[in-house]
């Protein structure tokens, strides 16, 4: 058997600190797309109760993403390759997540990965204290280092949700 090593790496290219928070970032995502490997379009778009589906969520982690992005990091209007692949709003009326379906897996994660590419361009170049300096912002200040944290936080919920679908629906 071979011996695992768990362990937090730095992601190559970024100042130390802020490369070991965005490689726990990648990994949230890795084992989330590791999950879906080889998922139909029906399992995406399928509903169990008044849960949202799979894809539905799928959208919703990658325009929270581009919303943290655009809205807290880098306080500017987005850009619109990325703004394009969100043709539909976050919410319903209701205030439930927009129900997304008829797009398959590649389709998915083709935005997921646009959105992760973008996003990690962005602190490439960014030093420790720009991480931790605060946006001020009217209803709040946010430092990216936060921002960060929310977004391991955010899609390791859903991707919590995202296995418990899968595994019912597979049943």
């Amino acid at each position: 058997m071979v011996r695992k090593s768990l362990q937090v790496s730095t992601l190559p290219g970024y100042e130390k600190e802020i490369g070991r928070w965005l490689w726990c970032l990648e990994d949230v995502r890795r084992t989330l797309i590791n999950a879906l490997s080889g998922t139909n379009e029906n399992v995406l778009d399928a509903k169990i109760d008044d849960r949202q589906s799979i894809g539905s969520l799928l959208y919703h982690i990658a325009l929270i993403e581009a919303d943290w992005l655009y809205e807290e990091v880098l306080c500017t209007d987005w850009d619109p390759d990325i703004l394009s692949l969100f043709p539909q709003d976050c919410r319903a009326e209701d205030g439930t997540l927009s129900h997304v379906e008829g797009q398959s897996l590649e389709e998915h994660l083709h935005r997921l990965s646009k959105v992760r590419e973008v996003f990690l361009s962005h602190f490439r170049c960014m030093d420790l204290e720009d991480w931790r300096t605060p946006r001020i912002l009217e209803p709040y200040d946010v430092t990216p280092e936060w921002v960060v944290y929310h977004l391991i936080e955010h899609e390791a919920h859903h991707r919590g949700q995202i296995l418990q679908l899968l595994k019912q629906l597979q049943r």
